[in-house]
């Protein structure tokens, strides 16, 4: 089993941002993967989607306070990124190349994933990779949250920002190799 934790940082930008930390970790067994995120910090100038009692794929859940990864095999332009909203909804998209071919990923029909809430929020992602990616293949794994705050400002945090905008898909950010 291979496990690393995780920091992210915010894109810089003009506005002030809030007291806020993005902390986690990653582990991979065989083709199980695993990611656990820890937003800590004044999260009552954060929106949370509430539960669903029905959770479901949806689009554009990057509108809202959305946690994210990017997975993508080593020495291949194809990626994949999966989206995981605190109310439960879901979505994962294939593409072909940077920003190409954008499908969504018709292999999982549903993304089980854990929220927990107390002081701080925490999100665990338990997925098993089979049907999409061969248990030996190297994996380029970025690791991104979306954060949109109470006065409808969004921040975008990853493990590092490669662009002169905030842009998860860029290959460069996917920094951890599983």
């Amino acid at each position: 089993m291979t496990k690393q934790t995780f920091f992210l940082q915010p894109f810089s930008s003009n506005e002030s941002l809030t007291n806020l930390h993005i902390t986690g970790n990653i582990a991979r067994y065989d083709n199980q993967l695993t990611i656990n995120y820890q937003l800590s910090g004044d999260l009552k100038t954060v929106v949370i989607s509430l539960p669903s009692n029905t959770p479901t794929r949806k689009n554009e859940l990057w509108e809202e306070t959305c946690f994210e990864f990017f997975l993508g095999i080593k020495d291949s332009a194809q990626y994949w990124e999966f989206n995981l909203s605190p109310s439960g909804n879901w979505n994962i998209y294939r593409f072909d190349g940077y920003r190409q071919g954008m499908t969504e990923e018709t292999a999982f029909s549903v993304l089980p994933f854990k929220v927990h809430q107390s002081d701080d929020l925490s999100l665990v992602v338990n997925i098993d990779l089979s049907q999409i990616i061969p248990a030996k293949q190297t994996l380029e794994i970025a690791i991104t949250t979306v954060i949109k705050h109470s006065n409808d400002t969004v921040t975008y945090w990853a493990l590092t920002h490669c662009g002169q905008e905030a842009d998860f898909h860029l290959r460069d950010s996917f920094m951890i190799d599983l």
